[in-house]
């Protein structure tokens, strides 16, 4: 299979880790090599599923995956959002005192579901629900607690919720690790060379993005969930890291803790 003059499909998420990693890539603000890149967009649960399915040449899904995929798709070295204190947070309406039985989750296939499953197995009652509709639905009464991942966790403070546990902050007790939440996976039957390539060109990307912040701003506004420039800002320091350029030896002894794979 030869991808060198083809264009390589490319899905990511909307949210700004993700927009503001890629922007250098997608809208070719650095030389791309002669790669071009038919770019799609979806929430996690639904890149979890494309890969799983099949999926496109490169995308992004929940670390946790990885097992299930790892004989089709391999794990980059770049694009990977890892890190302390970014951890899923499960919370519940205040003042709410009731056992938790029903739990609003982000997607079966997430590292937020992991997580849940690892410190609470005791909850097996969990509805997927998209990740930007969890908080109103918790709030709402449809659910006991909910599961919070991207924007957010940065606003549902502003709502009838309370923090019930960082989940996040369990594993990093537990582990001394920072927590693997989403990577980058790229299919293992394209050519060495376009492998290496972009990996290299992702890591170029993310350098660019820190380098120069603003110019992804239009970008990543245009698929935020949460517009307000604070909480944009807030999700990108949370999530793209010096780990987003390379996992570097404590990244990857992390995704193969959480994985159990070697990586």
């Amino acid at each position: 299979m030869n991808k060198m003059n083809e264009k390589l499909s490319l899905k990511i998420s909307p949210c700004p880790n993700d927009t503001f990693a890629f922007d250098a890539v997608v809208n070719r603000r650095i030389d791309t090599r002669g790669m071009e890149f038919d770019v799609g967009y979806a929430d996690i649960e639904e890149l979890n599923r494309g890969v799983l399915e099949g999926g496109p040449d490169i995308s992004k899904i929940s670390t946790s995956l990885l097992p299930a995929i790892a004989d089709r798709y391999e794990l980059l070295d770049s694009g990977s959002a890892l890190g302390r204190g970014n951890g899923q947070l499960l919370v519940r309406r205040k003042g709410d005192t009731s056992p938790i039985r029903r739990v609003a989750i982000p997607g079966v296939y997430t590292t937020a579901n992991a997580m849940l499953t690892h410190f609470f197995p005791e909850i097996t009652d969990k509805t997927p629900v998209l990740f930007s509709q969890i908080a109103e639905a918790v709030e709402r009464g449809d659910y006991d607690a909910g599961v919070l991942i991207h924007e957010g966790r940065f606003v549902y403070d502003r709502r009838n919720l309370e923090l019930v546990a960082d989940l996040g902050a369990l594993w990093e007790r537990e582990t001394g690790l920072p927590l693997p939440l989403g990577a980058i996976v790229i299919r293992r039957s394209l050519p060495e060379e376009v492998k290496r390539g972009f990996e290299r060109l992702l890591a170029e990307s993310v350098r660019f993005a820190f380098a120069h912040p603003t110019l992804s701003r239009e970008y990543v506004k245009s698929h935020a969930q949460e517009m307000e420039d604070s909480v944009i800002d807030r999700h990108i320091k949370l999530f793209v890291n010096d780990f987003t350029v390379s996992l570097g030896d404590e990244g990857r002894r992390a995704v193969e803790k959480l994985t159990g794979i070697k990586v």
